[in-house]
């Protein structure tokens, strides 16, 4: 079996399937394939498990007779050579999330042909949305999310103009993420709007990818800046951070070029299941990776502590890398893992809300990274108390801090 695609049916949805230049072959000359053992059908979720029973009760029993399915149509219904094409729409009245496969249940026999598949539901006005039933509200979401981050943008640039003399390399840096986040968002927006509407992105995926790129690697860049005090508490990477970023980088790059690969074709291709395996443990490594410059941060001030007389600004120094610590692991376990017990639990037609959860966490994580790293006069890197000194000596003393 070869899946195709999976798609969410409302009431008034559609799948049509045009198959031209078919041809049947046989790997030995005493097989006679026959045309009703190969077909196309599709199938839901509940129903999957009662066909891999099927399957496994009995391994020469064929998909296509399960009444589990719902049979499309046959290479018994091609027309005669030398077109041997098919051409048609199926209404699906059935709502609910289906998966298009095609069966070879003949053996010994292999199939070449030109596919091309649509799948549809008919809106109120009788215009086709090629976006899934639980994807529809997607473009709505994304350039409202857009809409906010180019907000985001303008303050930033407000309160970095605001307080220049206090303004980092690494408050520039920020301001970029944020444009790249905003136009990444601007462009998943087209993409989505031009599939709902047309079922091609017209071009708008490429933007989104570029951008896409640009913002993950920007992303997992400001993390490791900010965890490593560049620009605002020392002005040079020493090298085992350089080595974090020559690691998390390069991974990166791999990490959406899986993407690219995920997003653009389907289970159907060779090694689309090993993509999404390397995607998943580069998005992994490069998660631990980030980690390890807040934690080297974290242990140089507790030692500077011990030496430089200067507790009250080095409690300050540790609160906040020790809450920015704290805030970096609460946003990777949010984004990957509960987002995606979401995405497996939704129903169907409720797959959107794992992007609003996706896109709210990111939102949050962004209002609180800005917040705590923001240039001002006076923040917690240099609050100097010297009636709390004592106390924050005693502070230092703890184990609070030891992660």
């Amino acid at each position: 079996m070869i899946l195709f695609e999976k798609f969410g049916f409302t009431h008034k949805g559609h799948v049509s399937i045009a198959v031209s230049s078919v041809s049947v072959g046989v790997l030995s000359s005493a097989v006679q394939p026959e045309s009703s053992r190969l077909g196309f059908f599709l199938l839901n979720e509940e129903s999957l498990l009662q066909v891999l029973m099927e399957i496994q009760q009995n391994p020469s029993f064929c998909v296509l007779d399960s009444h589990y399915v719902l049979l499309l149509f046959t290479f018994r219904d091609l027309s005669p050579p030398p077109l041997a094409s098919f051409n048609r729409s199926y209404p699906v009245t059935a709502p609910n999330e289906y998966s298009l496969f095609f069966a070879n249940c003949a053996p010994e026999t292999y199939v070449t042909m030109a596919v091309h598949t649509e799948a549809y539901n008919l809106d109120s006005d009788g215009s086709r949305d090629f976006l899934s039933a639980g994807q529809t509200q997607l473009p709505a979401l994304y350039f409202l999310f857009s809409v906010v981050y180019l907000a985001f943008f303008a303050f930033w640039l407000y309160v970095c103009h605001a307080n220049r003399r206090s303004v980092h390399r690494i408050h520039l840096l920020m301001a970029l993420l944020l444009l790249m986040k905003a136009l990444n968002l601007i462009c998943a927006a087209e993409d989505k709007h031009y599939v709902k509407v047309t079922g091609l992105p017209h071009g708008w995926d490429v933007l989104f990818y570029i951008f896409q790129f640009i913002r993950v690697v920007l992303l997992f860049t400001v993390i490791v800046l900010i965890g490593t005090g560049w620009s605002f508490l020392k002005p040079f990477l020493q090298d085992r951070e350089k080595k974090v970023l020559m690691i998390v980088i390069p991974l990166q790059v791999l990490a959406n070029l899986a993407s690219v690969v995920i997003g653009e074709t389907g289970p159907f291709i060779k090694d689309w299941v090993t993509w999404n395996q390397v995607f998943l443990l580069v998005d992994i490594i490069c998660c631990c990776a980030i980690i390890f410059p807040i934690v080297w941060s974290i242990r140089s001030l507790r030692e500077t502590s011990k030496t430089d007389g200067k507790a009250s600004r080095n409690l300050a120094k540790l609160t906040l890398f020790r809450q920015f610590y704290i805030v970096v692991i609460g946003y990777l376990y949010f984004t990957r893992i509960v987002v995606f017990a979401l995405r497996t639990i939704a129903a169907y037609k409720y797959q959107w809300v794992s992007n609003a959860a996706e896109e709210t966490a990111n939102l949050a994580f962004y209002v609180v990274m800005f917040y705590m790293f923001r240039p001002v006069e006076r923040n917690e890197y240099f609050v100097l108390d010297e009636e709390e000194e004592e106390a924050a000596e005693m502070a230092l003393k703890d184990e609070e801090f030891e992660l």
